[in-house]
């Protein structure tokens, strides 16, 4: 066993092995060293190999997925190696009991398909990175739902599109960074990095793989692809081909991304903004969770699909919208599909888990009633207006296989098909027939002796069973004459004989072998039905997309009534114009407590596109620079936005830089990723893109910081020409504004009452002359002598001190002062105080009234500076 084992983990490197051995998955040698406390289970051993301990772990079959999804989530893939073959057959195959084992499949971060495996809101990319230099080609595949797409991107954008996807696994060549030159910023998703043969990424044999996988002949129909993305998209294909043991999922056609259609964002923009994610890594305060109200899994995948890349083209956004509004205004169509969605199950992933033969009958039950829902949302949308009515178009509910569905499977069916039991009562006699035998083979047993004792008379007769003969008729010896001639005699005994009949003996036959042939009838049920749904897997994949749109446009058709958002007003020029606009979600968040948010317009067109924007801290600077930002991604979504109006100027590229973070892996500072994200910015944006931008040159010295923020609002405004936010505490900044004919100077009012700082929140036209900060750092707890002491200096400060040494400065505050005479002392201990020095030089004898009142006011000078 140990060297069949050994056989099967060479065949598989880098993998752990899942070796079968009756109800348990065993690990051994070094699989399970890795294995054991990566799972927290007990490492034990078993037998001996070259004269050592074979280390040994296991996992029970029946809960294997709780323990796989621990090794995935670490990084590990696993090879699930099964018994092909019982003891009893390999016994008969050779006369021994060493059953043949086989890899039937490989479980990697990126091919995942088991619910238990993968989240239910969010796709599980598989991607592969192809192409030479800076002409890059990504593709994508989702096997549990059959989504494929490919991109062309370049080496700059290449982080970008990582990040949207957000996938599971990625898959590069062994010598990708010698053909690609991979950039350093994928050093954050090194970890998902899968490294294949390069002659995987072979376009002639990508192109043929696809042509088989499809039965086509040529690609023409789905696109036209560059080499590259046909390489990479092959590279997929034979990654699953690998993983899968050839048993491919479904697949949706491959389908190009064009550039320029989906707005742009990199890494650190889409984290600032936590469009699907917060800070730290929860979907709760997301942009996503502030809108998610779908109320089905295909609904909030797609949801965070169109946030991670919102359109850039006004034809598919205007349809979006008219979609949206129809259920904005149609109440009675929204309550009504809403709860017919809720009805509806996760049809894409139930698919690819049959294609796959890893489903069940619950995917069968579940896909024959997620077509009845559509059925029923296609009667109902028939009725709408012509937005919603049109939605209607692309849900099939395959009449023929609903039916058939419905009709065959029971409404609770086991999880596993070799259970049996999943196939209704009354759809096929034959079945019940053998149901009956298998269950009532004690009552027809009954019966049958109940009718043998009223054709014979004999009152005594029975049948009974034994191991040896089986079932037989059991009659006493005082009865024996009036047996039957058609009673064939198998035993003789003193007091009794016992007999067999022909329809006895075919009973017990029936019996017998009932429960097999019921569980291969139903078994042949399930596959006949699993062909069928195979058959018609594209209309119920095109079914299943359908729904998931009509979830989001009802949804956010609920968000709108619910938030009282407005449809925007898009355009192919560059306006952006936001009457009281909102942050979609702080003012959830203010108002599930109670409070209220202030709105505030925007409008970065014409002679005012770059805004520079002054105020203190806690005012609202960065809420007001992302909820811009927010409502631009909403309206590119397809979503009303959280404003009174909205007029906007298709957005390309969307740049933000808010916030304070270092970068210890690399050996960043916080100023340095600051520098580097502002780099991006100003070597990628143009006059269509949105720039957001806070604080730029506060982690350096006050005058390098002040000089780097005054160069990059040039640049923004004679360069970039974009449109953009610059929230700043260097007031000197404003002083541009004269000389830049685009740069609008905006701050945050606050009102001061009696010693307090009232933050209003409002952005009003002009700029600040105070950054409040000691009032903030009273309101966050500093100790007042430590607030006293920065109102003091900054006082001096203000009054045109700046040029005071920091040494003069300490010395006014005695907890300062007393240090620096200590130090001083030690520094100079033979030296007296000049004060002193000064004293003792002093004759009082010779001194008239005016020199000792002169003498007095030096002294006091030595003593206390100013």
């Amino acid at each position: 066993m140990i060297a069949q084992y050994q056989a099967i983990k060479a065949e598989h490197p880098g993998t752990l092995l899942f070796f079968r051995m009756g109800d348990f998955y065993e690990l051994f040698f070094e699989d399970a060293v890795q294995a054991a406390p990566a799972l927290d289970i007990a490492l034990t051993k078993r037998g001996r190999h070259e004269d050592e301990d074979i280390p040994m772990c296991g996992v029970p079959v029946h809960s294997s997925e709780s323990y796989l999804e621990k090794l995935i989530r670490k990084g590990f893939k696993v090879a699930i190696c099964e018994q092909m073959e019982s003891p009893e057959d390999a016994r008969k195959r050779s006369g021994k009991t060493l059953v043949r084992r086989d890899v039937v499949r490989i479980v990697t971060p990126g091919t995942l398909t088991e619910d238990s495996l993968l989240s239910a809101r969010a796709n599980n990319y598989l991607m592969a990175i192809g192409g030479h230099a800076d002409r890059l080609a990504v593709a994508w595949v989702d096997i549990s739902t059959g989504a494929f797409f490919t991109e062309m991107t370049s080496k700059a954008d290449l982080t970008g599109a990582i990040s949207r996807l957000s996938p599971g696994e990625i898959l590069i060549a062994d010598n990708a960074g010698d053909r690609i030159g991979l950039p350093g910023p994928l050093d954050d998703w090194k970890s998902l990095f899968t490294r294949i043969d390069p002659r995987s990424f072979s376009a002639e044999r990508g192109e043929s793989r696809l042509l088989d996988h499809f039965g086509i002949r040529s690609l023409d129909a789905f696109g036209a692809f560059e080499r590259s993305e046909i390489a990479a998209a092959g590279a997929l294909l034979s990654y699953l081909d690998l993983t899968q043991k050839g048993l491919l999922p479904r697949l949706d056609p491959p389908r190009r991304i064009e550039n320029g259609t989906a707005m742009r964002i990199d890494p650190a923009t889409r984290r600032n903004l936590e469009l699907t994610h917060s800070l730290d890594g929860r979907r709760q305060g997301s942009l996503l969770a502030s809108m998610d109200r779908t109320v089905t899994s295909a609904g909030g995948r797609l949801l965070a699909e169109r946030l991670a890349a919102p359109l850039a083209s006004l034809p598919p956004l205007l349809e979006r919208l008219a979609e949206v509004e129809g259920f904005v205004e149609d109440a009675a169509a929204r309550e009504d599909v809403r709860g017919q969605l809720r009805q509806m199950p996760d049809l894409a992933r139930a698919v690819s888990r049959l294609s796959l033969d890893r489903g069940g009958p619950r995917d069968m039950v579940a896909i024959g009633r997620g077509l009845t829902v559509a059925g029923d949302l296609r009667r109902r949308l028939e009725k709408a207006a012509a937005p919603l009515a049109r939605m209607a178009d692309d849900l099939d509910p395959c009449d023929e296989l609903r039916e058939r569905l419905v009709a065959t499977l029971d409404d609770q069916p086991p999880l596993l098909a070799r259970d049996g039991g999943f196939v209704r009562s009354g759809a096929l006699e034959e079945l019940d027939e053998q149901r009956r035998l298998r269950d009532q083979g004690r009552r027809l047993i009954a019966e049958l002796e109940t009718r043998y004792r009223e054709e014979t008379g004999i009152p005594s007769l029975k049948i009974r069973h034994n191991n040896m003969l089986g079932f037989f008729i059991e009659v006493t010896s005082t009865h024996r004459s009036r047996v039957p001639d058609h009673f064939l005699q198998r035993q003789g005994m003193v007091n009794a004989s016992r007999y067999s009949t022909d329809e006895l003996g075919s009973l017990e036959e029936r019996i017998a072998h009932a429960a097999d042939k019921a569980l291969a009838l139903e078994l042949e049920i399930y596959a006949d039905l699993r062909a069928a749904i195979a058959e018609h897997a594209n209309a119920i994949a095109r079914t299943a997309a359908a729904a998931a749109a009509l979830d989001i446009a009802a949804a956010l058709g609920e968000l709108a009534r619910e938030q009282d958002y407005v449809m925007p007003r898009l355009t192919d020029g560059l306006d952006l114009d936001i009457a009281a606009g909102r942050h979609p979600v702080v003012e959830q968040s203010l108002v599930q407590a109670g409070e209220r948010f202030q709105p505030n317009d925007a409008q970065l067109e014409g002679d005012q596109s770059l805004w520079l924007l002054t105020g203190p801290n806690m005012a609202g600077k960065s809420t007001f620079l992302r909820q811009t930002a927010l409502i631009a991604i909403m309206a590119q979504t397809g979503s009303f936005v959280p404003a009174k109006s909205a007029t906007i100027g298709l957005v390309d590229r969307l740049f933000s830089r808010v916030g304070a973070a270092d970068d210890i892996a690399r050996g960043r500072s916080t100023f340095m990723v600051e520098m580097v994200e502002t780099a991006t910015i100003l070597n990628q944006a143009g006059e269509r893109s949105l720039v957001i931008l806070d604080e730029i040159g506060r982690g350096t010295a006050t005058y390098d910081g002040l000089s780097l923020a005054w160069a990059v609002i040039e640049h923004l405004h004679d360069a970039n020409r974009c449109r953009g936010l610059f929230a700043t505490h260097y007031h000197e900044l404003t002083a541009l504004a004269a000389r830049l004919d685009h740069l609008s100077p905006h701050f945050v009012r606050v009102k001061e009452w009696k010693g307090e700082v009232i933050f209003l929140h409002e952005v009003a036209a002009g700029s600040a002359d105070r950054s409040y900060g000691i009032h903030v750092a009273r309101l966050a707890g500093l100790p007042k002598v430590v607030i006293d002491r920065a109102q003091a200096v900054l006082n001096k400060l203000e009054a045109g001190e700046a040029h005071t040494a920091p040494a003069r400065l300490a010395e006014d505050l005695p907890l300062f002062r007393a240090a620096l005479e200590a130090s001083r002392c030690q520094a100079e201990p033979s030296r007296p105080p000049p004060a002193l020095e000064r004293l003792r030089d002093l004759d009082p004898d010779e001194m008239t009234p005016r020199q000792a009142l002169e003498a007095l006011y030096t002294l006091r000078d030595l003593l206390e500076p100013e």
